[in-house]
């Protein structure tokens, strides 16, 4: 495992729910990754912000890690969810929120 995977996994397992973003939770830097910030701070869930633009070997890294092209990139308890587009997808049917109880993570409202 490269340095870079052992990095992005050591985050991943940091925290049940971990977001690489442009940015950080306070001020994201791009419209995407402020997005799933909104959705996850809608929810109530708490996470660990990740932010790719301090570190290219872990922004590049973690296109290659999770097989996904793009950031924002959203892991809940070790696994990949998706992006931007599946989490508002998932937000908006509610799926995302039972994934979060599912993997008993606390939410504070409903989708």
């Amino acid at each position: 495992m490269s340095d870079a995977n052992a990095r992005i996994q050591a985050e991943i397992e940091s925290q049940p729910v971990v977001l690489f973003m442009k940015g950080t939770p306070v001020f994201p830097q791009c419209g995407f990754s402020a997005r799933v910030v909104q959705i996850l701070s809608h929810l109530g869930v708490p996470f660990k912000g990740v932010n790719v633009l301090e570190d290219m070997e872990i922004r590049e890294g973690i296109k290659a890690f999770s097989n996904w092209p793009t950031i924002p990139q959203l892991y809940v308890k070790g696994e990949f969810v998706g992006g931007c587009d599946i989490a508002m997808e998932m937000f908006q049917s509610g799926e995302l929120a039972q994934l979060m109880k599912d993997n008993g993570v606390e939410t504070k409202a409903e989708a």
